[in-house]
């Protein structure tokens, strides 16, 4: 059964915030009246109800909900995995006072996990859309400016080659296999495992692209050729194996048994027609040169990843989804967007704009953003809305009149305040791990990144008000 908040306070409560009063850093005391707010806490009551029919009403007691949403907050303030948020909460009193857990015993890292699944991506919106509000009550943001930049949040995959794909495919399918086999038994195909055969060919491959002096591609063509027949030959075996489940030659003595092994031929069948598609972009690359192969799949775990180029010396490629993030005074995050496949930037100028009047109530006097969000189509249409200054620079312009208009002082003004957008991207993947997201899929990707700007959020209005109280 939940609740929304704990309905009595124990001795131990008490005694906790008494001693940490003094401890708390400075924006603890403020964003701690944010994440009070009833709005917000009724819709993560709201979310953590939908889990299942009963459970406002019946069930042992759990985690009311205010506590749910001040942890997995604290969590992607401090950038920690499960298992740290548990023991650090555990062993600091501060800690235990904010989540308010208090003298109580602390959830365990597992069910904090349920708690994030339970919290999909259009609860976080509604929870990030409630915090931008009552920054603009406070006078926090007042909406006068708006800088907008996308950057990418790279999934948790390693460095892709077609090598290594097929090596992760070999290796899933038949450790699905001998899943089967340990349930089913030895009927019907025997499983043969070439994991070690695949192992070797990978090792000569990255042997001869690792070699001094130029590649010797009959050589690695070989190679590729005696991996990817392999690889076959267990993508068939995979097919015999699904097929006998299906027709009942491979089945269980028991119901639970039979339903796991429905489960893992689904999972079978959906690895095997990825470990074929990489099949195919491998022999498309290596044997006929093309690179852009439809479908392309960067990893068997995550495929909705994409290639994103963001002219980086350090790092031209990189690899995850692109993300928007457009920010009001005092550093406050307005609005954030993941998007499925990448688009270009100068497409998003117009729909963040009008994001920010449906936010903040009011137009912005100012628009500041890099060079990829410009377009003359753009410029119009943003001053056709009532904005003043767009400070948006055209690098390719020839105009003697545009040039003197980008060295005016107001638009320099403009794009200095507009790399300050740089910083709070650093910060968020810094400070908050945005640089690599730890949940799976596209829908993991989008709660990563909600929490992960929900906390970026709390601290900074908890900092803007305590800079307020102090002046």
């Amino acid at each position: 059964m939940i609740t929304m908040r704990r309905a009595q306070l124990s001795f131990g409560d008490g005694l906790i915030a008494e001693e940490v009063s003094d401890l708390r850093e400075d924006w603890m005391a403020h964003a701690d009246l944010v994440l009070a707010d009833e709005q917000i806490i009724a819709t993560v009551y709201e979310a953590l109800a939908k889990r299942h029919p009963k459970s406002r009403c019946r069930g042992r007691r759990a985690a009311p909900a205010d506590v749910v949403l001040r942890v997995l907050t604290l969590k992607h303030i401090r950038n920690w995995s499960y298992e740290e948020l548990e023991r650090e909460v555990r062993a600091n009193l501060v800690y235990r006072d904010f989540t308010r857990v208090g003298g109580g015993k602390m959830p365990d890292a597992k069910t904090m996990g349920r708690w994030g699944l339970a919290l999909g991506p259009e609860v976080l919106k509604q929870i990030h859309e409630r915090i931008v509000k009552i920054a603009c009550d406070e006078g926090v943001t007042t909406g006068r400016r708006m800088r907008v930049d996308t950057t990418v949040v790279e999934t948790n995959i390693h460095h892709p080659t077609d090598s290594t794909l097929l090596g992760d495919g070999v290796r899933v399918l038949t450790r699905i296999m001998r899943k089967i086999t340990k349930i089913a038994g030895a009927v019907g195909t025997k499983l043969r495992d070439r994991s070690r055969s695949v192992k070797l060919r990978l090792l000569e491959i990255g042997r001869v692209a690792r070699a001094k002096g130029p590649i010797n591609q009959d050589k690695l063509k070989h190679r590729y050729r005696q991996l990817l027949n392999t690889t076959s030959r267990v993508v068939g075996q995979a097919k015999r194996f699904s097929e006998e489940i299906a027709q009942g030659v491979k089945r269980s003595t028991t119901v639970l048994k039979q339903l796991a092994l429905e489960g893992l031929r689904q999972e079978l069948d959906g690895m095997r027609s990825r470990v074929r598609q990489v099949m195919k972009q491998t022999r498309a690359r290596i044997f006929r040169g093309n690179t852009r192969s439809e479908g392309k799949l960067l990893s068997l775990f995550e495929p909705s990843t994409e290639v994103i180029r963001k002219g980086k010396a350090g790092k031209p490629n990189e690899f995850g989804k692109m993300v928007k993030v457009q920010e009001a005074e005092n550093q406050i995050i307005t609005d954030y967007e993941v998007y499925d496949r990448r688009p270009y930037d100068s497409d998003l100028l117009l729909a963040a704009i009008e994001t920010h009047q449906a936010r903040l109530g009011r137009t912005p006097r100012l628009v500041a953003a890099d060079a990829a969000f410009y377009s003359a189509k753009n410029e119009a249409a943003a001053k056709a809305k009532g904005i003043k200054r767009v400070c948006i620079p055209n690098r390719s312009t020839k105009s003697p009149e545009r040039k003197r208009e980008q060295r005016k002082r107001w638009f320099r003004n403009g794009q200095k305040w507009r790399t300050g957008c740089e910083g709070r991207i650093s910060v968020i993947k810094r400070r908050h791990g945005l640089t690599r997201c730890r949940y799976k899929g596209f829908t993991g990707m989008n709660r990563w990144v909600g929490l992960g700007v929900i906390a970026d959020n709390v601290v900074n209005i908890g900092r803007a008000m305590e800079k307020e109280t102090a002046s």
